[in-house]
C-alpha cells in the first residue's frame, strides 16, 4: 500500500472517530444538558441526534420520566400536640433540567434528599393544623390535595414538578395509641348506648300503642258480640212468642215433654213433688191433648 493511500485511510479514521465523539443521541424519555468546562451551554434539546465539540463540551443526560420517592416514615405533631408516624411517597419528574443541575449537581440522591425535606415540611404544616381524629378519619383526600399543591410550589426551585403526594399509612406511637383507642372505644360505646336507649324508647311506644289498640279492638268486639247476642235473644223470644200464639196448648205440652226428658233422663233422681202439681199436669190428664 502506498504512502498516499495510507494517509487517506488514517485521515478517514480520524474523521470517523471525531464524528463519533462529536455526536450524541437524546431519547424520547431523556433530558440533555450540554456543558462547557462545567458550565451550562445549552439545555433545550429535542429527541434525536445532536453534535458537540469534543473535549471542550460534554453532555449530561437525565431521566425525564416520572420518578417515585418512597420516603422513610416520619413523626409529626398534630394540632393537639400528639405524635403521629406518617409513611408517604411522592411522584415527581424533572421539568427544568438546567435548574435541576444547578440545584442538585445532577445527582438523584441529592434531589431525593432535598425533595424529601420539602415534602416533610409540607406534611408537618398540614398535620400541625389538624387533630388526630381529623387526620385519621375524614380529611385524608383534602390533605393529599393540599400537600401536592404546597410541595409542588416548594419543589419548583429544584427544577422538578411534584405530581402527587400520597400518605400510605398513619400510625400512632405505642405510647399514644392505647389512650386514643380507649377514647375511640368509649365514644363508640356512648353512641351505641344512645342508640339502644332510643330503640328501647321506641319499643315502649310501639308496645303501648299495640296494647291500646288491642284493648280498643277487644272492647269493640265485646260490644258487637253483646249487640249480636241481644239481637239473637230478641229473635229467639220473637220466635217463641210466635210459636206460642199459634197453639198455646200444644206449645205448653211440648215444653212439658222437654222438661220430662231432661228430668227423667238419668236414673236415680229423687224429687219430692205434690201429685197434683203443675209439673205433672199432663200425667194426670186421662184424655189426650186437644
Amino acid at each position: 500500500m502506498s504512502t498516499g493511500k495510507m494517509g487517506v485511510l488514517v485521515l478517514a479514521l480520524i474523521i470517523a472517530v471525531g464524528g463519533y465523539s462529536a455526536a450524541f443521541k437524546v431519547q424520547e424519555w431523556e433530558l440533555a444538558l450540554k456543558l462547557r468546562w462545567g458550565k451550562i451551554v445549552d439545555a433545550d434539546y429535542e429527541p434525536g441526534l445532536h453534535f458537540l465539540m469534543p473535549i471542550v463540551n460534554n453532555v449530561r443526560k437525565f431521566d425525564a420520566r416520572i420518578q417515585t420517592l418512597d420516603a422513610e416514615p416520619q413523626r409529626f405533631l398534630t394540632a393537639e400536640k400528639k405524635d403521629v408516624i406518617v409513611d408517604s411517597y411522592v411522584k415527581w419528574r424533572i421539568t427544568d433540567v438546567a435548574q435541576y443541575y444547578r440545584s442538585t449537581g445532577g445527582r438523584i440522591t441529592t434531589a431525593s434528599r432535598l425533595l424529601a425535606e420539602r415534602i416533610n415540611t409540607s406534611l408537618r404544616d398540614e398535620f400541625g393544623k389538624r387533630t388526630i381524629q381529623e387526620v385519621i378519619s375524614g380529611e385524608r383526600a383534602e390533605i393529599m390535595a393540599l400537600l401536592t399543591k404546597d410541595s409542588d410550589a416548594k419543589a419548583a426551585e429544584l427544577g422538578v414538578e411534584v405530581i402527587d403526594v400520597r400518605v400510605k399509612q398513619i400510625d400512632l406511637p405505642q405510647e399514644v395509641s392505647g389512650s386514643v383507642f380507649d377514647r375511640m372505644r368509649a365514644e363508640r360505646q356512648r353512641v351505641a348506648s344512645e342508640f339502644r336507649a332510643r330503640g328501647a324508647e321506641e319499643a315502649e311506644k310501639i308496645r303501648a300503642g299495640a296494647d291500646r289498640q288491642g284493648t280498643v279492638i277487644i272492647a269493640q268486639a265485646y260490644k258487637e258480640a253483646e249487640q249480636l247476642r241481644g239481637a239473637g235473644d230478641a229473635k229467639s223470644a220473637e220466635i217463641y212468642a210466635t210459636a206460642y200464639n199459634q197453639n198455646r196448648e200444644f206449645y205448653s205440652f211440648y215444653r212439658s215433654l222437654n222438661a220430662y226428658r231432661k228430668v227423667f233422663n238419668k236414673g236415680g233422681d229423687l224429687m219430692v213433688l205434690e201429685p197434683d202439681s203443675e209439673f205433672f199436669k199432663y200425667f194426670n190428664k186421662l184424655e189426650g191433648v186437644k
